[in-house]
């Protein structure tokens, strides 16, 4: 039983391995002056599709005016920014009337997509590409699906109201979509503000973080979205596009009635729905990764926090596959049936299962004396090729995005890559477990993390 559970981390590890390679040879394909030339011809186009920037705010009210001004900073032809307070009971709506210089406008919309009622609407009067609708609480998907009956854009921009975006990360979002009519959704890179600075209204400067579960976090972050979505582009099976950072075709999104109440992973179960609805009507439509537009969130740095995320991320993981069932090896959905869902329940979903089954079994192998050098051997060979996982995953971002400035912040990388590793690993295992106990028992609940917004220049 032992051999068998350290064979499991062995496969799944391996399987990591294959999304490496993957992730690199997409990273090649996609050189970054090709790109750039790309977006440079989405800019110069007459008539530019039109972004809607959906962003569903509730008590954000130490975030929400940095957000909005990146948003609104975006250098990109045709915008409109739609902030969504969902019935706050903090200062939210209040921190952008000052900062924004809102006054009502008559609510004239279509409403499309079913959601609570909204109470008032606003514009900005010193950017009319802002817009500010107040409803009545009821949730993030609800919030969205608000923002996308407001929309007038023909594609629209979900941003997490603690989400600071790059001046030019629009543009690059947008070229798959002027590239390719069946393209859906579209994936940016998400990366940590711990230990940035916020040097102007148009960009973040990003720095080391000095919490140490914030370093872990920025190299799991680094290793999913550089190694992981990256790597799926090529074999066709991305099935998340993270609800802090994603563009969306708006009519694709009506036809599967936006996103679904009482969803705790709605931004992956989005998704999946996208692409079962593709595959079940001949539109095949593609879901894209790019590795070049950026946005920065802020990671928990407490572990209470913490453990609340990663507790409900599991639960969303496994509600997603229960719901999407069906689609389990099924050929009917190409890639994502063949290859995406099975690869997320190995990986992702029995991960944590396998993994603390096999510690247990081997402690108490170690104590009986059971286990040999060669068991242990492999035990030490599974951990250490997660170890150059992480490590590929930084150097590679480092090597292509000149992501560290100084050999100071490489040492400290390298140190959070060994304590992520062989100390928050063990965490996250312990965190998915309760999720999955929290699951079982049907709890749908949140959490609370508190935000400490990002540093500015003294």
């Amino acid at each position: 039983m032992t051999f068998f559970l350290v064979f499991a981390v062995l496969l799944i590890t391996t399987l990591q391995l294959v999304i490496v390679i993957s992730a690199v040879l997409e990273l090649r394909s996609t050189h970054r002056v090709r790109q750039h030339r790309s977006w440079q011809r989405v800019l110069a186009s007459p008539s530019p599709p039109r972004v809607s920037v959906l962003m569903p705010a509730y008590n954000e009210e130490v975030t929400i005016v940095d957000s909005v001004l990146s948003s609104l900073s975006l250098t990109y032809p045709d915008l409109e920014v739609i902030v969504v307070d969902d019935g706050s009971s903090d200062d939210t709506l209040g921190q952008l009337i000052e900062a924004h210089e809102l006054v009502p406008m008559q609510p004239i919309f279509r409403r499309v997509l079913d959601t609570a009622d909204i109470v008032s609407i606003f514009r900005s009067r010193l950017d009319p590409r802002l817009v500010v609708a107040r409803k009545e609480n009821g949730g993030k998907a609800d919030a969205l699906n608000a923002a996308i009956n407001i929309a007038s854009g023909d594609l629209v921009c979900a941003i997490d109201a603690d989400t600071l975006v790059n001046a030019d990360s629009l543009q690059w979002m947008v070229v798959p979509f002027v590239d390719r009519s069946d393209v859906v959704a579209v994936g940016g890179t998400v990366r940590l503000s711990n230990g940035g600075i916020l040097e102007t209204r148009r960009g973040l400067r990003p720095g080391i973080p000095r919490n140490i579960w914030a370093g872990c976090q920025l190299v799991e972050y680094t290793r999913a979205f550089l190694i992981g979505r990256l790597g799926w582009n090529r074999l066709g099976g991305n099935l998340i596009v993270s609800g802090a950072f994603g563009v969306f075709r708006r009519e694709a999104l009506l036809e599967i009635d936006g996103y679904a109440h009482g969803c705790i992973g709605e931004d992956m179960d989005l998704i999946v729905r996208l692409r079962r609805h593709g595959h079940e009507n001949n539109t095949h439509g593609r879901v894209e990764f790019s590795a070049e537009p950026v946005a920065w969130t802020e990671a928990p740095e407490r572990l209470a926090e913490l453990r609340n995320q990663r507790d409900r991320w599991f639960r969303g993981l496994l509600d997603v596959l229960v719901r999407h069932r069906r689609m389990i090896g099924n050929p009917r959905y190409g890639s994502a049936g063949l290859l995406a869902v099975p690869y997320f329940i190995v990986v992702e979903a029995l991960a944590p299962f396998l993994e603390a089954a096999g510690i247990i079994l081997l402690i108490i192998g170690i104590v009986r004396g059971d286990v040999g050098l060669g068991q242990l051997a492999m035990v030490g060979s599974a951990y250490g090729i997660g170890i150059v996982v992480s490590m590929l995953a930084m150097v590679i971002d480092d090597m292509a995005f000149d992501t560290f400035t100084s050999s100071r912040d490489r040492a400290m990388v390298a140190i959070f890559v060994v304590v992520e590793q062989f100390l928050f690993r063990f965490l996250t295992i312990g965190w998915r477990l309760r999720g999955a106990v929290r699951f079982m028992r049907g709890r749908t609940d949140w959490g609370v993390q508190q935000r400490r917004g990002v540093s500015r220049p003294n």
